[in-house]
């Protein structure tokens, strides 16, 4: 029972019918203490299921619930560790391991999805933490969420195993249970993959399918044709898939005149990263291909629209709405932090959006990175506003471009992206190209972060094509 008292204290009730799989995440999130990177009310950082949406917008998942990919696929984005399983890959045996390892420990919890039917309870496809373990009688306390309908209960392991080998109609494969511990690096992450924009299915076929062919049935000469084959004919925009992070709270008092300590220690953290990647070869090929290419980059790639869209959905989540559709921002205002918790000056670029939500004006800070000192500033123009120093965003925020997005994508690709090239000294190169063993600490961090979302999130796009092609034959 060493998990059940920091599940018990963070432990509460779904907030919509269907969101067992997001609630139940959100008890084991905050039972871990993972940093979500930003305020959930006040000064607190804590998760809530607003903020669980990378996967799978939450306006579907309240009308449809969440499959089991997509849960693992969220608690990787949230920042955790995860080990998945489908029942019909595994045994009784190993999930008992593992049942009994979580119940021993204070930062390892087991999540399961089964079928309540079995279980002899009404509705069907559920999420839930095990609490606990009884070994003798061996029985496993579940931890259901729904805690109107039921309260936690002790079930037996054989039962809740035959529960969990139970195919999901949804997507017709077996429901399964997975493991969620919290990272051993505290969670601060410049990138990560985007299943919101629907184009998100398109990319990781592309990705993940037909590059490793195209690859294959081609002969190349230089890396720069073999980055042309992989990005030169992009299913959609690479910012539809990967997104940078961007770190917004509600303004308060007037403009930020410091940030504080941990948001410091963000900033420039995201700063190192983004520096890290622009020293890398990747990032040089991917220039020179753009170059000899004439690939422009996109005309709404603006940092302003970017900080817009962030500060709307900020917004929305503030306000706990689940859709940021209906927020409306009507102005921008650009300012410059000067001082930052330990007194040094410009550590960040600070944007402010106004913006209304159901009626109601908000005032949202976004937090970027100011450029480096050492970075190629150029001479742009700085005017004075109410004491503020306005500035050209493009010369003071250091922010990730297409070329960056596009550079750390193909850092994250699988190593296996490469292996049918036929051409052995391109093969070579390519591969010393977008090796991590030799990246920074930081840049491996991210780029394995992101590796780890690629395979969360090309489970779920498999199954998901799965889902349609059953569906399509039941209509024929």
């Amino acid at each position: 029972m060493n998990g059940f008292f920091k599940l018990v204290s963070t432990f509460q009730t779904q907030a919509e019918p269907a969101y067992c799989g997001l609630t139940t995440l959100v008890v084991v999130l905050n039972a871990l203490s993972v940093d979500p990177g930003r305020r959930w009310k006040g000064p607190w950082r804590w998760f809530d299921e607003s903020m669980l949406d990378c996967c799978e917008p939450l306006e579907n998942v309240k009308k449809n619930g969440i499959t089991f990919s997509k849960v693992s696929c969220l608690a990787q984005c949230a920042g955790a560790s995860v080990q998945a399983f489908r029942a019909n890959e595994s045994s009784l045996d190993l999930f008992r391991s593992f049942v009994e390892t979580c119940a021993s420990s204070e930062d390892h919890h087991l999540v399961v999805s089964y079928d309540r039917q079995i279980l002899k309870q009404t509705g069907t496809g559920r999420f839930s933490p095990v609490g606990g373990y009884h070994r003798h009688k061996d029985m496993a306390l579940i931890l259901d969420v729904a805690r109107f309908k039921y309260p936690p209960h002790w079930v037996p392991l054989s039962l809740l195993w035959e529960a969990l080998n139970s195919v999901d109609e949804a997507t017709g494969k077996s429901r399964g249970f997975m493991m969620i511990t919290k990272r051993a690096k505290p969670t601060c992450f410049l990138f990560t993959l985007s299943c919101k924009d629907q184009r998100w299915r398109a990319m990781c076929k592309y990705l993940l399918e037909e590059v490793p062919y195209l690859l294959k049935s081609r002969g190349f000469t230089t890396v720069e044709e073999v980055v042309y084959t992989v990005f030169g004919s992009l299913p959609a925009d690479v910012a539809s898939f990967v997104k940078w992070i961007v770190e917004v709270k509600p303004a308060v008092n007037g403009p930020i005149e410091k940030v504080d300590r941990d948001e410091t220690e963000r900033l420039r953290y995201k700063s190192k990263v983004l520096q890290q990647l622009r020293q890398t070869r990747a990032l040089a090929l991917i220039t020179k291909w753009m170059e000899q290419n004439s690939v422009n980059s996109p005309e709404d790639e603006s940092l302003q629209t970017a900080i817009l869209q962030a500060c709307c959905q900020g917004a929305a989540a503030f306000r706990g709405s689940n859709c940021y559709s209906n927020v409306k921002c009507f102005k921008k205002d650009v300012k410059e932090s000067n001082v930052t918790s330990n007194g040094a000056r410009g550590e960040a670029v600070v944007m402010s959006s106004r913006v209304l939500v159901d009626g109601c004006e908000q005032v949202i800070d976004a937090l970027v990175p100011k450029r480096p000192s050492s970075g190629n500033v150029g001479g742009g123009s700085v005017l004075q506003q109410d004491g503020i120093d306005q500035v050209t965003l493009e010369e003071n925020a250091f922010h990730p471009t297409t070329r960056d997005l596009l550079a750390v994508l193909l850092l994250a690709l699988p190593p296996s992206t490469w292996e049918q090239i036929p051409d052995l000294s391109i093969h070579a190169e390519i591969s010393q190209i977008v090796s991590r063993k030799e990246l920074p600490h930081e840049l491996q961090l991210e780029v394995e972060h992101l590796f780890e979302q690629a395979f969360f999130v090309s489970r779920s796009c498999t199954e998901e094509a799965l889902t349609e092609e059953a569906l399509i034959e039941t209509k024929n």
